[in-house]
């Protein structure tokens, strides 16, 4: 209910709108922390892309390291599957591939969960080789 003085004037206390004064819009928050940001990267491979482009994001060296990380985790996982893939195809391998694909990409999928956790508990977990390319390329 909108309260009104006796000139008409609506009351700058009441919550049923903006008085004299008043502003009916509040100022936005900052945006994703960082942690909620370099986690969110793993999801896929677009937010990564995004938060490299975007402000404030690309400015941040936590959030840059954890995109690239997840960009170059994302290349490394599917050139795997593209040489299991050919190696499919090879007499007598071909047997092995098809029973141990499912388990590299559960692996696969277990250190991706683990590096969207360690971002979102604020750290800079880095994988081996990876790790040290998104590290430089953050920089």
């Amino acid at each position: 209910m909108e309260h009104r003085s006796p000139d008409g004037a609506r009351c700058p206390k009441c919550t049923g709108g903006a008085g004299q004064g008043a502003s009916a819009v509040t100022p936005a928050t900052a945006g994703l922390p960082d942690n909620v940001a370099g986690a969110l990267a793993y999801v896929t491979i677009l937010p990564a892309i995004v938060f490299l482009v975007v402000e404030p994001f690309n400015r941040k060296r936590f959030v840059r390291f954890h995109a690239f990380q997840s960009i170059f985790f994302f290349i490394a996982w599917t050139v795997l599957g593209i040489g299991m893939a050919f190696l499919a195809h090879i007499p007598f391998l071909g047997w092995a591939t098809v029973l141990l694909w499912p388990l590299i990409s559960l692996a696969l999928f277990v250190i991706l969960l683990i590096l969207a956790l360690k971002a979102y508990q604020g750290q800079m977990f880095k994988l081996p080789v990876i790790g040290d390319m998104s590290e430089q390329q953050a920089k």
